[in-house]
Parts: structure tokens; sequence; C-alpha cells
């Protein structure tokens, strides 16, 4: 079902839909209350939601859904500081994916964008939704007993984790980042997001964490209780200056059909940390990740892959799985525990 409130928007995302024959567009209405009254007779296995509608807004609608019954929602969100903030409220709110749309040329858009769409919503209509809620806060994680790690972080301050994830990632990466605990190793982070979202959502971590999470800006040192994400739209890099790590952050090609790319950044880490990284695939989409946690894991680095039973897709992780590139194989709620015990091995 497709809910969006411009007429061009509904016979655009329409069109774009049913040219895949496994795709079946059962409705297209204009706002939340049309599609309440079509869903009493039936019901989608996937809905495309815009999130700015007159009557009831999309976050509103979608907040019924997944009280009543959760159904995976693909939102599609103008590409503003506006948007981007609503655009997070939805998906903590339970979301699965959202997908961009401009304020101008939006039909030469959601075209030149057709194939990624219609994968969004193949992957969505595959969503553990029993994964995707926004899970409770966890208890921060602690070593010893509840004994600072500051003594052995100082030892090994050179060590990096590199995170990666797509699809249901933005729960998850809140989930953990909010139970690490402020002296934590450095981490780098690539997440499947549009250009214009990444700021917000990093904002939106840092706020609810105690380490820092910053959008990545070139140069930016990888810090020891800091997170660095991505920005939407450019490759993020891992390099080495003396005995710091920083990343670059660059233009390129999209790899494996995204900028980011998590092997971009997985095979940099193998490069330049080796043995001293941490590597993490984590809830998402297609293969982006397999071959540079494999590179990462041949360099020496550990390397680990989410459970299938804690993923909103299990796409990412069981690729890399299958070529052997993870060590370890954990559910989403030991992975803060990984990364507190990484500096010292244990």
């Amino acid at each position: 079902m497709v809910v969006d409130d411009s007429a061009v928007v509904r016979q655009v995302l329409c069109e774009i839909l049913q040219k895949d024959p496994s795709i079946v567009v059962s409705a297209a209405v204009a706002d939340p209350v049309f599609a309440m009254q079509r869903m009493q007779m039936q019901w989608p296995d996937v809905i495309v939601l815009d999130v700015e509608m007159p009557r009831m807004d999309g976050i509103t609608f979608l907040r019924k859904i997944m009280a009543e019954r959760p159904t995976p929602v693909v939102i599609c969100s103008t590409l503003t500081t506006r948007g981007a903030e609503v655009t997070l409220q939805a998906l903590a709110a339970g979301a699965v994916a959202v997908v961009p749309k401009p304020r101008i040329a939006v039909r030469d858009y959601l075209l030149d964008t057709s194939a990624d769409l219609r994968d969004t919503v193949k992957a969505a209509a595959r969503a553990d939704m029993r994964n995707i809620a926004s899970p409770v806060r966890p208890v921060p994680v602690e070593r010893d007993g509840g004994q600072n790690i500051a003594h052995e972080l100082g030892v090994t301050s050179e060590r990096v984790v590199a995170i990666g994830t797509s699809t249901g990632g933005t729960q998850t990466l809140e989930y953990i980042l909010s139970s690490l605990p402020r002296v934590c190793p450095g981490i780098v982070i690539v997440q499947h997001m549009p250009e214009a979202f990444t700021g917000a959502f990093a904002r939106r971590l840092d706020a609810s964490s105690e380490i820092e999470v910053k959008e990545a800006a070139d140069a930016d040192r990888v810090l020891p209780g800091r997170a660095l994400i991505a920005p939407g739209g450019r490759h993020m890099k891992l390099i080495r200056s003396g005995a710091q790590y920083c990343v670059e952050v660059m233009d390129g090609p999209p790899v494996n059909r995204h900028r980011p790319s998590v092997d971009v950044l997985f095979r940099s880490v193998a490069r330049h940390a080796g043995r001293n990284a941490l590597g993490i695939i984590m809830t998402g989409m297609g293969g982006d990740g397999a071959r540079g946690l494999l590179e990462m894991r041949n360099a020496g680095a550990r390397t680990v892959a989410q459970d299938e039973a804690s993923c909103v897709i299990f796409g990412m992780p069981k690729e890399a799985i299958k070529v052997g590139a993870a060590q370890q194989i954990v559910p989403l709620d030991a992975i803060a525990s990984e990364i507190v015990k990484f500096p010292t091995g244990s």
C-alpha cells in the first residue's frame, strides 16, 4: 500500500513498484484515514508511507499500526532538515527503512532510484517485525564487576571498532551505543542512510549515549569514547597518522550500490589497523561488508556477525558468515559487551 498526499508521488511509486512482477500495489491513498479504511478490507504486507500529510501525520499512523498489527513500513521522506528529524522519529517508532524524495523534480529522482526502491520494499517484506520495535534501553555495560576500564584502555588506545549495518540498523545502533560506557574504544560506523539524514541521526545518538557520537568530517580523530558515523552520500576510510587513527571522508562511485559502503570502510581498517581492530557486521539487506570483513579477519582483526534471531534483515551478516568472515556469531544484546572487552582481548 502506498500512502502519500501527492497524487504525482502516488502515481510514480505505483508505476515503479508494479514493474516488478513480485510486487502488487493493493491500494494508493492520499492519507492515513483512507488507508485505515482500505486496510480493514485487505491488510498490506508492506506500507510505503509519507510523513507529512493532512488529517493524520505519518508518525501517528505508524504508531497506530505498530500497536495494532506490526507491519513493515518504508518511509518516503523529503530531503530536508525537517524531513530528516521526522524520519528519525519514524525509524525509532518502528519503520523498517527510508526512501528519500526531493521537493522538486521528484518524479525524475524516484525513477532514477527505482531499483533501490523496489529492493527496499522487497527487503521490508522479509523483515522480522519482532526485532524492529525500538528496544528497551539496555543496562550500561561494565567490566570486572564495575571496575573502570580507563587504565586498560590507556595501554591499548590504538584499538578501533568498525561497524557496518543497513536496514534495521538505526534502532540497533541506538541500542548498542546507548549501552556503552564513556570510556570505550574508538568506533567508526557505516549505516546506509540518505545524505540529508546522517547528521540528524548522529545528533540523536549523541543525545542518548554517554559516548560522543558525531557525523564524521574529513581528518576527524578516532578517539576512545567517540563514534564517527560516515556521512550519507560519501565514503569513509580509516587512515593512520603517526600513532593515531583518523578518518578520510571522500567522494567516489557507489560500491555494492552504496555510498557510504561498508566494504570501503572495512577494507581500510584491514589495511591500517589489522589485528588492532574489531569488525562488526549487523542487520541489513544485501552483501555490503562481507568481503571487507573477510579482509579484516585475514589481516588479524577480530570479527563478529549479528545472529539471525536478533536481525531485522539477516542479509549482510548472512553473506559475511557464508564467506567465512565472521569468527563469532552473537545476538544483539551481546555486541556491546564484545566492544567493551575488546581492548584486553578477554
